[in-house]
C-alpha cells in the first residue's frame, strides 16, 4: 500500500500529473542536497522538512507534499 494516500495527495494538487510534477522535482532537489551535502556546499537546496526514517528521495518528497509543506502554482 502506498503511503501517503493518493486521495491525501491529491487534496494538495488539483490532478495526478500536477502530484507526480511536484514529487519528482523535491526529489530531484532533496537528491541534489544530499549531494552537495558531501561536498560541503549546501546552501542551494533546501533540506527535507518532514522527519522521516526513509532514505528514499521520492517517498520523502511524497510526505512532504501530504504535510502541505510544498505547493505549486500554475504559469501564467
Amino acid at each position: 500500500m502506498i503511503k501517503p494516500r493518493l486521495d491525501t495527495l491529491l487534496e494538495r494538487a488539483d490532478s495526478h500529473y500536477a502530484a507526480v510534477l511536484m514529487a519528482a522535482k523535491r526529489a530531484r532537489q532533496i537528491n541534489s542536497y544530499y549531494h552537495n551535502l558531501g561536498e560541503g556546499t549546501f546552501d542551494e537546496y533546501p533540506p527535507p522538512m518532514v522527519d522521516t526514517s526513509s532514505k528514499n528521495y521520492l517517498k520523502i518528497a511524497l510526505d512532504e507534499i501530504a504535510a502541505g509543506k510544498i505547493g505549486y502554482r500554475y504559469r501564467g
